[in-house]
């Protein structure tokens, strides 16, 4: 433009320009209105919180287009004056007929200034060539930000780099409500993925600033002396009540009506009740519907004798405490478990209903037998966003929900936290600090009936099982994690923002099921047809659940591989599963080989076969296309039900020597020959896959009717919501694209391969016999010093200081290697005993830069504890 204007050009030529501007990459160009737009968000970044922009516009594209692009960047309009101008006698607007061709948008004009029926362009273009004049309208408009601070951060953002995704912002809004929960939210959102190259590791109880919230609403809104370390997060309230009778796996239970709906089908249609006399086993759970009216609910107490209650309140008596009292009452003296749900009644808001409950509490502590549930549902923008939490005062009862969460469900989502956090935020951000003190709580006296304790299956994973290591406020580099914590690439922070910031999402938007067909497809070669079910969950964990439970159903056998998922293994040995170790050689790099499948295979009835691939984790190696196909042969003779995991495939680091997987060519070899029972599943995750970090996506294929109708049956899974699911469909979209999100997961896969190899020398120099890994984030290793002995702290107080207090004295096995490596120096591994090899310990790789070198150090730093 600077070339086409000289300093003696023409008012004319000026005026000729004056009409038109280059595209500013918004939604508002197709309007003519980008020039407009691009002003707007400048003075967003400049304008003071209270004050206003005026602007001064034709009315050409319709005042609906021209309110809305106020409104959709978080202004209030009013307009404040309005006329009709006629049309520039040199300005074409043959280009506004052609954009009505094209879309259903109509521009207004008006015949004359006298004319009050707008009408469109087309009709203005042939009026205006039969010699008539057109007019359009002039407004004024004065525009304030609806909420400048959180705005102007939010803006901020999207000049930060993500000025593509401006077009699908929308903060208009009819209510005021909903816009007053969605913008900060945006805000903080904004703020994470600006501020954080990753999102941080939080524990399985759930977000650390969340729990801290609700700890705070209850402590400032219901008046109850409520720590964080009281409260354990779940992913739903079905999530929350399944999981807790699965830890205390009941013989009898009664719940409430309206909580049963999701329970699995064979809790609600057993009839075994009178346990003693039948000799029944820890494995049968009975559930008894009942009606919530609480008179009724404890003379069925009374009469049945459950061992856990689950109920909820009657609206009718929720204002009070003495339905609640009386429940305490009635379970206590049987010494019954009674879970309360409050979900119903507990409101988000700064002036809160009473809760009968929640004044009892404020008053008294939680009895040892009783916990709260609260499922969060009642946010004013997303209808099917939940979060649910769990609040008890008995400790060992926390420590075991949380372990549960951690074994049954992986983890709760990190951004719904985020999402119901920020709502708390800013109902403690309202509230005014109460200076007056807290009354005491009066104790009451315990009663000393005994109350059902753990399942045996419970007690021995929570006990055995290489769960996450609570830090106890002290930091810890975790190597023992499945999560990415390298740089979450911009493709994916957009996509994840893009998803929240939009409104009005169509079915096709966030209907994933044809991407996610069309990657296993690509990926894998997984046969699918009409009859493939695809199931979505957000964790790969939670789905793999209800296999080992259709699997149980069934009357089969779970066999891992040495040198699976530890974590999986503990799912199957949680939920009492029959589990078979099937062994692997170091020759082999431990994965599993035809001949010994058939060897196993050969003694078991109805087998269900885990296979982590192509890459396996913990090991890090592939199968190749030839051993699968070997495997799948062997599994197919004995009519094996076959689950492979793909959750940790997709960062190979030499795609090219690999060659990949068709299992479509595999299975139509062998389906001819093959037992009849034999079926293949398959499970992934797509965490990794997409290096989306926090953004958990998990998917399942069935193919095999019989195993349809038995997951089913299981209902109660914690499902991704629309925004994950838009945000999923986005990136597989990107991922098909030359550049992009692929070339930035090339660069990471780089890096991964960098880190792989810098580990293996430190490890060999360290002592250590490392097999080295072919893809994915992790790798294994066996040290060479298990039998020596090292002095190791009672807490995590002096990790990594030098210090020495209150110590103890370690022989290194399997079992205690962990637990030395965390004590002495702070770094968290899985030892043997989580990767089910003998002697080899598995270290994730996917960490921040500064944390994998803080890594190295603390492997050095044991070497040299142990040598001396």
């Amino acid at each position: 433009m600077s070339k086409m204007i000289t300093e003696n050009a023409s008012k004319e030529f000026l005026h000729s320009l004056s009409n038109y501007c280059a595209l500013q990459g918004f939604l508002e160009d197709q309007f003519g209105l980008g020039l407009i737009a691009r002003a707007v968000e400048e003075g967003i970044a400049v304008i003071k919180p209270t004050g206003i922009l005026i602007f001064n516009m034709g009315g050409r594209p319709g005042q609906g287009v021209c309110r809305c692009l106020f409104e959709r960047r978080g202004f209030r309009v009013t307009r404040l004056w309005q006329t009709k101008v006629l049309q520039a006698g040199d300005t074409d607007i043959s280009a506004l007929v052609e954009i009505e061709k094209n879309s259903p948008h109509r521009f207004e004009f008006f015949m004359g200034l006298s004319g009050d029926q707008p009408i469109c362009a087309r009709t203005a273009w042939a009026y205006g060539k039969a010699g008539g004049r057109i007019s359009h309208g002039l407004s004024v408009y004065s525009c304030q930000l609806r909420q400048p601070n959180q705005v102007k951060v939010i803006f901020e953002f999207l000049r930060s780099g993500f000025q593509e995704i401006s077009s699908s912002l929308d903060l208009s809004f009819e209510d005021d409500l909903v816009a007053d929960e969605k913008i900060p939210f945006l805000a903080y959102l904004s703020s994470v993925l600006k501020e954080n190259s990753c999102f941080p590791y939080e524990p399985p109880a759930g977000c650390k600033r969340f729990r801290n919230l609700i700890a705070g609403f209850m402590k400032t809104y219901h008046h109850i002396p409520l720590t964080s370390d009281k409260v354990v997060v779940f992913p739903s309230r079905t999530v929350a009540i399944e999981n807790a009778l699965r830890l205390f796996s009941p013989h009898l239970a009664i719940v409430d009506e309206h909580l049963t709906r999701n329970l699995p089908r064979k809790w609600l249609t057993s009839l075994a009740i009178e346990t003693a006399e039948n000799g029944l086993s820890d494995d049968v759970v009975t559930v008894i519907e009942a009606p919530r009216q609480s008179d009724l609910m404890i003379e069925l107490i009374k009469r049945l004798k459950p061992q856990v209650v689950v109920t909820g309140i009657a609206h009718f008596e929720a204002v009070t405490s003495s339905a609640f009292v009386q429940l305490l009452d009635a379970t206590g003296e049987i010494g019954s478990r009674l879970f309360l749900d409050i979900s119903d009644h507990f409101e988000l808001s700064s002036l809160p209903g009473t809760i009968g409950v929640l004044k009892y509490l404020s008053g008294t502590p939680l009895p040892s037998h009783a916990a709260i549930v609260c499922g969060l549902v009642k946010n004013q923008v997303y209808s099917d966003l939940e979060v649910a939490f769990v609040i008890s005062e008995e400790e060992a009862i926390l420590k075991a929900l949380s372990k549960t969460v951690e074994i049954l469900e992986g983890n709760t989502s990190l951004i719904s936290q985020y999402y119901y956090g920020c709502i708390f935020h800013e109902l403690l951000s309202f509230q005014l600090t109460d200076r007056h003190p807290h009354l005491e709580r009066r104790s009451e006296k315990s009663k000393s009936v005994e109350v059902i304790g753990f399942a045996t299956s419970a007690i021995s994973v929570l006990s055995n099982a290489e769960l996450s290591i609570s830090d106890d406020g002290y930091p810890l580099v975790r190597m023992d994690v499945d999560q990415w914590f390298l740089p979450v690439p911009s493709p994916v922070k957009a996509a994840i923002f893009e998803s929240f910031s939009r409104q009005n999402m169509t079915e096709s938007e966030i209907d994933v099921t044809p991407c996610i067909k069309q990657f296993v497809q690509t990926e894998y070669g997984f046969p699918t047809d009409s009859g493939t079910e695809f199931i979505f969950s957000d964790c790969s964990q939670a789905l793999l659940s209800k296999l080992v439970l259709c699997c149980i159903q069934e009357g089969g056998t779970m066999c891992f591989p040495a040198g699976s998922n530890g974590n999986y293994v503990s799912v199957a040995k949680f939920l009492k599963a029959n589990t078979v170790h099937i062994p692997t050689n170091s020759e082999r790099g431990f994965k599993l080989t035809e001949d010994i499948l058939i060897k196993v295979l050969e003694t078991m009835k109805k087998p269900w076969v885990y296979i982590s691939g192509p890459t396996i984790n913990p090991t890090g190696l592939l199968y190749s296309n030839q051993e699968m196909e070997n495997i799948l042969s062997a599994c197919a003779r004995f009519g094996a039900r076959v689950v492979i995991d793909t959750s940790f495939s997709g960062l190979e680091f030499e795609y090219e020597g690999w060659g990949g997987w068709n299992l479509g060519s595999c299975l139509s070899k062998i389906s001819s020959s093959g037992n009849p029972s034999f079926c293949v599943s398959l499970l992934g995750g797509l965490s990794l896959k997409l290096l989306s970090g926090a953004l958990k996506f998990a998917f399942l294929a069935l193919n095999e009717p019989i195993l349809i109708e038995a997951f089913h049956s299981f209902p109660g899974l914690s499902k991704p919501h629309c925004t994950d699911k838009y945000t999923i469909k986005k990136l597989l979209s990107l991922r098909e694209q030359k550049g992009g999100l692929l070339d930035v997961a090339m660069e990471q896969i780089r890096i991964l391969e960098n880190r792989a190899k810098c580990l293996k020398e430190v490890l060999e120099n360290c002592g250590w016999d490392v097999l080295r890994p072919c893809a994915g984030v992790s790798m294994v290793a066996k040290p060479s010093f298990l039998g020596k002995a090292v002095k190791v702290n009672h807490s995590l107080k002096h990790t990594g200081s030098g210090e020495q207090d209150a110590t103890y004295e370690i022989k290194l096995t399997d079992a205690s290697l962990r637990e030395a490596v965390a004590k002495t120096t702070g770094l968290c591994i899985n030892s043997g005993s989580w990767t089910g090899i003998p002697g080899y310990c598995r270290f994730t790789i996917a960490l921040e830069e500064s944390e994998f070198e803080q890594a190295l150090a603390c492997l050095v730093k044991f070497k040299s504890i142990v040598d001396n």
